[in-house]
């Protein structure tokens, strides 16, 4: 796969690291993607400008695309009890923090039970949205969301902020449920990572998975700040990573000669 499209890079402010991300299986790649325009919608959402909304609205209309190709609520419900099964075999293991442990599977059970309730077609609401679907068919057309283009939707972008975001809140809170169980899930994978320092002799690095270990998710963690990412490709079985330096933005990135360390996490 072609990690120049499924690489996720996530920013740790804390403790001054880039992590890039590859997922090694479509649920994977279908939850990293749907955290990604979920976490852009919310952001969005939170600024009070028409510019924001629009970002909001755009992200929100990838989800509903994204979600009509499979049974995204099934994959999540499904990983959720994986995890739950998971973390209760831990419960008789000496050392462990009872009550966080608790904590945190009574946590997944209230997603569960909040994501079980809402039904197969929760999104269906918002996809039978005359206002969302006129939106959603324009946006093919390059600049086809302008004012003389859909002129309802400029009129509900300069109503005062407080009906914009009441609006968007609405919808926000139809995807809710599947945005924070999806949101938890990758939290709890990322936390399980295996870390290790290695180093890329040449800026080349590859590494054969364990067969009876399935890893989900990739994660390449490098100093912030530096001039170096990783391009990633890979399957269930085998990864290749390739470091390059970044120039610029008019020039092509150039290969690493030299050993590169980096830090490199498993996730299961």
């Amino acid at each position: 796969m072609n990690s120049t499209e499924a690489a996720v890079p996530t920013t740790d402010a804390a403790t001054r690291v880039v992590a890039y991300e590859q997922p090694l299986n479509e649920r994977m790649r279908n939850f990293l993607r749907l955290d990604f325009l979920y976490q852009q919608a919310v952001h969005h959402h939170t600024l009070p400008d028409p510019w924001s909304t629009r970002a909001a609205v755009s992200s929100l209309l990838e989800i509903l695309a994204i979600t009509q190709r499979g049974d995204i609520r099934s994959e999540v419900l499904k990983e959720l009890e994986r995890q739950m099964h998971h973390l209760s075999a831990f419960s008789a293991r000496p050392g462990v923090d009872s009550a966080r442990l608790k904590l945190l599977l009574t946590k997944l059970h209230r997603m569960r039970e909040e994501l079980s309730s809402v039904g197969a077609l929760f999104m269906q609401k918002l996809r039978d949205s005359e206002f969302l679907n006129a939106i959603k068919h324009r946006s093919t057309i390059p600049g086809g969301t302008c004012e003389f283009d859909l002129p309802d939707y400029t009129h509900w972008l300069n109503q005062p902020d407080e009906i914009r975001g009441a609006d968007f809140a609405n919808w926000l809170a139809v995807i809710r449920p599947l945005g924070d169980s999806i949101s938890e899930l990758l939290w709890m994978t990322r936390e399980q990572g295996r870390t290790r320092r290695e180093v890329a002799p040449n800026g080349i690095y590859h590494l054969t998975l364990e067969r009876d270990v399935p890893v989900q998710l990739i994660r390449i963690v490098l100093p912030r700040g530096t001039d170096i990412y990783p391009e990633i490709s890979g399957s269930h079985y085998r990864v290749s990573i390739r470091f390059l330096s970044w120039q610029d933005a008019g020039t092509h990135p150039m290969q690493m000669s030299g050993e590169v360390p980096f830090m490199l996490a498993l996730c299961t």
